[in-house]
């Protein structure tokens, strides 16, 4: 499990923060994903690789949070990051004007648009992990694609991303 965790850890504080935007939150949700994974890793059949099963721990952990908060439709734009250390991830997300106009756009997305787009666009997941992850058919995976880049291209100042084949928020290792 110590092997997972520096493994992935990184990659599934991005995953949940790009989903709940509060770094505490974040912190905390990739911390029960990692215990959650340790107290189930008897039942683990690997039927999928290790990080498409961490991230299946941590997007239930925060659809658990958003359903019980009532907060599943949309997210305010946390703005707490100007209060945060120079060299946290959100920060260097925010370095670059482009990607800031580009998160807060993310944030007005309601949630299943957010999460499509974080995992195909800037993640870089085929279809078939995508749909995986998310428990979908790739079908449902392509059609809420296409809509969640509709809507992004309405809320980020028109751009046209619909023909992006990935969004570059930069790979924050």
């Amino acid at each position: 499990m110590d092997n997972l965790y520096k493994k992935y850890n990184r990659t599934i504080f991005k995953y949940i923060f790009y989903l709940v935007q509060n770094e505490p939150l974040a912190e905390d949700f990739m911390q029960e994903t990692f215990l959650k994974a340790f107290k189930s890793r008897h039942s683990f059949r690997k039927e999928s690789n290790d990080e498409t099963y961490l991230r299946k721990i941590a997007r239930n952990i925060v659809y658990d949070y958003f359903r019980r908060k009532k907060l599943i439709a949309l997210l305010p734009y946390s703005r707490h990051h100007e209060q945060s250390q120079p060299d946290t991830v959100m920060n260097y997300i925010i370095q670059n004007e482009d990607r800031k106009e580009l998160f807060e756009a993310l944030s007005k997305l309601k949630i299943t648009y957010r999460e499509v787009l974080i995992l195909r666009k800037i993640e870089q997941f085929s279809l078939e992990e995508t749909a995986e992850i998310l428990g979908w058919k790739i079908e449902k995976v392509k059609n809420t694609q296409r809509a969640a880049l509709k809507a992004l291209k309405q809320v980020w100042k028109g751009v046209d991303v619909v023909g992006t084949e990935q969004i570059d928020m930069g790979r924050i290792k």
